[in-house]
């Protein structure tokens, strides 16, 4: 007999992956919330799946840390391109800020500084 808090972890995995795979720009905050929230409620089932295990809960355990790893990687993917979109929309408002104003971060070469004072 499988335990309920395995039989909703694996849930909750499948549908992390489900939400972190196809996500577009426009829908990517509905999608951070349901991550956050799902990630949640596998925190709260973390306590719950102890030692010792039935031999049907080793062979789902297995199965479970293939999900996990395939989770780690599309959450790592996920991450990626939002770290990927911030520097970009960074970069952009760096260059807007140079066309605004070209002269604004130009070097102060040669000029004189009296060391004497």
């Amino acid at each position: 007999m499988i335990r309920k808090a395995l039989i909703d972890w694996q849930r909750a995995t499948d549908s992390l992956l489900s939400v972190s795979e196809n996500v577009g720009d426009e829908k990517r905050d509905e999608a951070i919330e349901r991550i956050e929230k799902l990630l949640d409620v596998r925190d709260q089932l973390q306590p719950e799946i102890k030692a010792p295990f039935t031999k049907e809960e080793e062979v789902l355990g297995k199965e479970l840390t293939k999900l996990e790893a395939k989770l780690q990687t599309q959450l790592a993917i996920f991450t990626k391109g939002i770290r990927k979109d911030i520097s970009v929309a960074q970069s952009k408002k760096t260059n807007m800020k140079n066309y605004v104003n070209p002269y604004g971060n130009m070097a102060q070469d040669g000029a004189y500084y009296d060391t004497k004072q």
